[in-house]
């Protein structure tokens, strides 16, 4: 590295263009873009394959078991989901056909729909969750030490947090 660039990358972010990265940041926001653009679709590919289900499906599958009697209203769902209610109203559409999840007016506000995960729906789950483990173990934690991976999560919750003030879903 010549010494324009060495004092590029080592520049305070707050002193340097405000349109344009440094060095590091360019660096570091490349290899996130790039992780947010190719996981998505490697975790899809592997449900599809696997499963014969989308991981957003599979999300939706998981947050529904992860609830309080395996029900939660549509809107909280959505929130889980990272989705409008047309998208999860979709995508719990096609769980509802297959019989793995059901859609009613809850008993208490008649303006609320609530979706619960149906016996199939808890079974075909469950089917999916070993190559899913196995496929994140890979990918994500055989990629990282232990430390790496704590603090990758250490690191993403800081980012959620900035973008979504009431932080993110965990488990």
């Amino acid at each position: 590295m010549n010494r324009a660039d060495s004092r590029a990358s080592e520049r305070n972010p707050s002193d340097s263009d405000p349109v344009a990265f440094t060095a590091d940041e360019l660096e570091t926001w490349s290899s996130i873009a790039t992780l947010l653009e190719w996981l998505p679709a490697a975790l899809d590919a592997q449900m599809q394959r696997d499963s014969q289900i989308s991981h957003f499906e599979y999300g939706i599958l998981f947050a529904l078991s992860q609830a309080k009697e395996e029900t939660l209203a549509m809107k909280i769902l959505a929130g889980f989901a990272n989705s409008t209610l047309s998208r999860l109203s979709r995508a719990v559409a096609r769980l509802e056909r297959q019989g793995w999840v059901t859609r009613c007016p809850d008993p208490d506000d008649g303006r609320t729909t609530i979706a619960s995960l149906t016996e199939s729906g808890r079974t075909v789950m469950h089917a999916a969750t070993p190559e899913h483990v196995a496929f994140v173990r890979h990918v994500v934690f055989g990629s990282l030490t232990p430390g790496q991976a704590r603090a990758l999560g250490r690191a993403s919750r800081r980012i959620t947090s900035a973008i979504r003030e009431d932080g993110s879903w965990r488990p």
